[in-house]
């Protein structure tokens, strides 16, 4: 939980409230001057209504330029960001032709797969001009491979599952298969800090949703205890199923699920398990299997295991791993299967490649090097953040690390300013989270070298000074301690 000093959310609520003010004003002087021009909606009702898109118009477009940044190389430690112009305050921006070379601090290139790899791009290559790029069919028509039936093989091992099944969008594995999985008369008990993905795909399926605090086991078996002994509503027939559905790595947290504590919550109630590791997948763990690994879970004890291919693995899509009775009943009924194109043969071979050189099937050692290369970079950069005074959320071993920002003038300010130094952040705000807790998320990658990341925080430290956001005192470096005390012999 996160606790906000008083006088920055004070700070901050004032400084929300002064831009709906400004913003009201505006639209409320606008009405005059559209009254003067001819309507041209011939009738129609305005699509965009004037509160529904308030915050876009009067907040977000003054400060999109920190957002959607267009890049013209891999997503690898370093990266050509395209430089953007505006002639109608940031209502709309152009590209130019100029490019700058920036330390990648946005990416979720956890493993450094996104870049060419001499041993993955190869296989990809030649996958492609086998395949070519689409299958341009579902899989149950003409879009399942040899290579579709292989990687769900690969990923079912390396999870510790009996089947998988793949989707070609991560978004969708969620937001498609809760649905699928349960419907009315079940019930949904997710993590309040879920992923939007999770929320819609709870909505979308009819089912009872209860939301506990976030990663607080003992509310959870509250939660539990309590709708178990009232039952459906009205009704209060049993429950004919009850899914908790949590995330390994909470993406705008960097926090660890309290997994072990959960699942034995679940047991004792009878509830099924569902864990997404978008973020942890590939990324945690001693031979990078994710949050059972790192925290001494059994598979066998988590019923549903989802996970995207677009963090640690360079490629694209998701998965759901369970039994094979699960599995096979998923692929029967699940519209993302059924109805949409499949993976692409070149994505599901970087998919492949990459879970080789992990497990060491490539006949080197790269990926248990990758492996500890990430734990030690994110451990470190973590660590130096919180001594320079930064407020940074999640666990060690965590790859993501969001730096708070709170007032929304910092959000701009932060992202600009490291990027007129060369490195490129990605600020997160409003309603990615809530109103008041606006932050800068960093991505590590072992493709980081120590170097880069003595930069980057060389920059940040400067930028947070200049903009404000150092909330805790700093503490004295090594060599100021170490002067002090020769000074005191």
């Amino acid at each position: 939980m996160i606790t906000i000093p008083y006088l920055t959310a004070l700070t901050t609520y004032f400084s929300y409230g002064l831009l709906f003010a400004f913003g009201q004003l505006r639209d409320f002087f606008r009405k005059f001057i559209d009254w003067w021009k001819a309507s041209n909606l011939q009738g129609y009702a305005p699509i965009c209504l004037g509160l529904e898109d308030f915050y876009i118009r009067r907040l977000y477009l003054r400060i999109q330029d920190c957002f959607g940044r267009p890049i013209s190389s891999p997503p690898d430690a370093w990266f050509d960001v395209v430089e953007r112009v505006s002639n109608d305050n940031n209502k709309t921006l152009q590209r130019t032709t100029k490019i700058s070379r920036c330390l990648n601090l946005g990416s979720y290139n956890y493993l450094g797969f996104a870049a060419a790899d001499e041993y993955c791009t190869p296989r990809v290559t030649e996958t492609l001009k086998r395949y070519s790029a689409s299958t341009c069919s579902t899989r149950v028509e003409g879009g399942t491979t040899a290579l579709h039936i292989e990687l769900e093989n690969v990923v079912a091992d390396f999870v510790g599952k009996p089947a998988a099944m793949v989707t070609g969008m991560g978004y969708v594995t969620n937001s498609a298969i809760l649905p699928v999985l349960v419907r009315h008369g079940g019930l949904i008990i997710s993590d309040s800090l879920n992923h939007n993905s999770i929320v819609n795909g709870a909505r979308g399926s009819g089912a009872t949703i209860r939301v506990f605090q976030h990663n607080t086991p003992s509310h959870l078996e509250k939660v539990l205890r309590e709708n178990i002994a009232d039952g459906q509503p009205r009704t209060h027939r049993p429950w004919k199923k009850i899914i908790v559905v949590i995330e390994g790595i909470y993406s705008m947290e960097g926090e660890l699920c309290k997994l072990p504590e959960i699942v034995s919550i679940c047991k004792k109630y009878k509830a099924y398990v569902y864990l997404d590791e978008a973020h942890s997948i590939g990324a945690v763990g001693k031979t990078g299997k994710g949050v059972c690994e790192l925290l001494g879970v059994d598979t066998d004890d988590v019923d549903i295991m989802m996970g995207t291919f677009t963090k640690s693995f360079g490629s694209c899509g998701g998965y759901i791993a369970g039994s094979k009775e699960l599995i096979q009943y998923l692929k029967y009924t699940c519209p993302a299967h059924l109805y949409a194109t499949s993976i692409s043969p070149p994505a599901a071979q970087q998919i492949i490649s990459a879970i080789k050189v992990i497990l060491g099937e490539d006949g080197s050692s790269r990926g248990a090097q990758k492996l500890a290369q990430i734990r030690e970079n994110s451990n470190y950069f973590r660590s130096e953040l919180q001594k320079m005074g930064f407020e940074v959320l999640g666990d060690n071993d965590s790859p993501v690390m969001p730096i708070m920002l709170y007032n929304p003038a910092k959000i701009p300010a932060f992202s600009r300013e490291c990027l007129k130094r060369n490195v490129a952040v990605v600020t997160v705000a409003f309603p990615a989270t809530p109103l008041l807790l606006a932050r800068a998320r960093i991505c590590i990658s072992a493709a980081h070298t120590r170097e880069d990341m003595v930069k980057a925080l060389e920059v940040i430290s400067r930028v947070g000074d200049l903009v404000g956001i150092k909330y805790f005192p700093a503490e004295p470096k090594k060599t100021q301690l170490q002067e002090a005390t020769k000074k005191l012999d």
